[in-house]
């Protein structure tokens, strides 16, 4: 009995050895950066000296910081043209992944170079190809005889952006729909023929239906990535024109590190967040429901 006892202390102790690594991992990298954070929203810090308390006040800015809910606008106008564009074309792209019988690995792997693509090299790239002068106009031009202003118009400049994040995800989300597609099984689609079902029958009520889990999560990450949109914005149009393509990320960061606030910087990023998990528990409520086949 003992022996018993002591096994139980030892595996006690060593399994609270373990958990205890993990516990000061999250001690270190979440619990002190949220007490920090905490801090820092009733503090005004210039990165040195001591934080001094200034109550309310961060949080009062923010709410009456017209330049600040003009980039929040700026990234629901983005979310408006990246979320269902991107859906469609990521869910059309794991269809045509499911069909055809060959090469899916290296098509696969074509898609996602670009999302493993260098953020400053690929703006650079589109800035160039969708300049006033560059090749893409050029060839409208020629074709249709028009010009289109994607960088330099207030009211082209942000759905140029959309696009070229787009084309940096859609082959990412596809592939997460892709594997949401592979988990159907064949046997509905097939019980569905029996039963005089056409093409667009089998999609809505059985493919859309049973793949609304992997929808909702790309949903997720979309919004996640729309709120924390930076590189392309910052590279291709620096916010401008107009300020019509700033995000609260770039100035978020200009805040910080350029007038060297970072305590409203942070104060800032606690409503963007406040606001993108209010987005995610609406598009979840929304969307999730109990899947009927009958």
């Amino acid at each position: 009995m003992s022996k018993r006892k002591g096994l139980a202390k030892k595996e006690a102790r060593k399994g609270f050895g373990i958990s205890s690594i993990y516990l000061i991992y999250a001690a270190i990298f979440w619990g002190y950066p949220f007490v920090w954070l905490f801090i820092l929203l009733f503090s005004k810090w210039r990165f040195v000296g001591s934080p001094q308390f200034v109550g309310f006040r961060n949080i009062t800015r923010v709410l009456t910081d017209p330049l600040f809910w003009k980039t929040v606008t700026n990234v629901f106008r983005f979310m408006m043209y990246y979320i269902p564009l991107v859906l469609i074309g990521a869910l059309l792209f794991a269809i045509a992944l499911n069909k055809i019988k060959f090469g899916k690995t290296f098509i696969s792997l074509s898609f996602l170079l670009a999302n493993v693509s260098s953020g400053v090299a690929y703006s650079i790239m589109f800035s160039n190809l969708f300049s006033v002068n560059g090749p893409v106009n050029k060839a409208l031009n020629t074709l249709f005889g028009i010009t289109i202003p994607w960088f330099t118009s207030p009211q082209w400049a942000m759905f140029s952006i959309a696009l070229i994040v787009i084309w940096k995800f859609i082959g990412y989300y596809g592939l997460i729909l892709y594997a949401g597609l592979t988990a159907i099984p064949k046997s509905l689609y097939e019980a569905a023929e029996l039963d005089g079902a056409g093409s667009l029958t089998k999609f809505f009520k059985i493919t859309l239906p049973l793949l609304n889990p992997s929808i909702i999560m790309v949903s997720v990450l979309a919004i996640t990535l729309a709120f924390g949109i930076f590189t392309e914005p910052y590279m291709i149009t620096g916010g401008g024109p107009m300020r019509s393509t700033l995000t609260p990320m770039m100035h978020m960061i200009t805040t910080a590190f350029q007038r060297m606030d970072p305590t409203y910087a942070a104060t800032m990023a606690v409503f963007v967040a406040m606001i993108s998990f209010g987005m995610i528990w609406i598009i979840r409520k929304t969307m999730e429901r109990e899947v009927d086949l009958v």
